[in-house]
């Protein structure tokens, strides 16, 4: 019983339709089963009336949610409601691949590892694998950062079109630490830089304590929304160590390019 009334519950206050519910309370009781339901069973486990299951389930097949088995008396789902979710699958997809991404790199790099994705004109980190190292830097899911201070808002600027670096420029480039870009030229410059050789550092431009490495990853399109990060404190991230980063994150982001592509 708790199941058909579920759907119920979910709904947000207002004026919902009684009508609208009780056809998604049949749909979902045919898709909980792996047989065609017939009208009487569809009546029965959700609870209303068979003229009322009859009109639903006739309903929810003419307009392509159902199917009828050869006697044209049981139902089930049809795969449009597969076509209808298409993009979550899609996202799911691209969770795991990049939740696959990140576990392979921190276990061969011991470090944290961080994916964020392009917001507006900031990066905001969705998804992340801990590293082994007792002292390292780990971001907390959510939070979000200037493009212009971090080595993955510079990687992803970077492969941007010039109307957007712009953009960001006329919003004001504040100093966050020592070595951050404030300068419009300068700023322009970097992403040129980053653009070229496909990779971005962060050496005193975020704090006074840490550097970082990222690289970018691209859309089936050809774009760039989205991007790895590796952080750590200044002893242990020297410019060898960075080097030695990228190179095996650009292998990853290569990868996971490439899987977000179905190739």
């Amino acid at each position: 019983m708790a199941r058909r009334t579920s759907l119920a519950l979910r709904v947000a206050p207002g004026h919902p339709s009684s009508t609208a519910l009780r056809a998604l309370r049949v749909l979902e009781e045919v898709g909980a089963n792996s047989a065609p339901l017939s009208v009487t069973d569809v009546a029965q486990r959700v609870g209303i009336d068979r003229a009322v299951a009859y009109r639903m389930l006739v309903t929810l097949f003419g307009a392509g949610y159902l199917l009828r088995d050869a006697s044209g008396r049981r139902y089930r789902l049809s795969h449009k409601l597969v076509s209808l979710s298409r993009h979550l699958l899609i996202e799911s997809r691209r969770t795991e691949l990049v939740r696959e991404c990140l576990d392979d790199l921190a276990a061969q790099t011991l470090e944290s590892v961080h994916y964020s994705l392009l917001e507006g004109m900031e990066t905001v980190l969705v998804q992340r694998a801990k590293g082994r190292q007792i002292v390292s830097v780990n971001f907390e899911i959510g939070e979000r950062s200037r493009l212009h201070y971090t080595a993955i808002g510079k990687a992803v600027l970077a492969f941007q079109d010039s109307a957007f670096i712009e953009r960001v420029i006329a919003a004001g480039l504040p100093r966050r630490a020592t070595r951050t870009i404030t300068g419009p030229d300068a700023l322009r410059a970097e992403c040129a830089r980053n653009r070229a050789q496909g990779y971005a550092y962060d050496d005193f431009e975020f704090a006074e304590d840490m550097r970082c490495v990222a690289v970018p990853v691209f859309e089936p399109s050809g774009k760039v929304e989205s991007g790895i990060s590796i952080s750590g404190p200044i002893p242990r991230f020297d410019h060898a160590k960075l080097d030695a980063l990228r190179d095996r994150m650009l292998v990853a982001a290569r990868r996971l390019s490439e899987g977000l592509s179905g190739r």
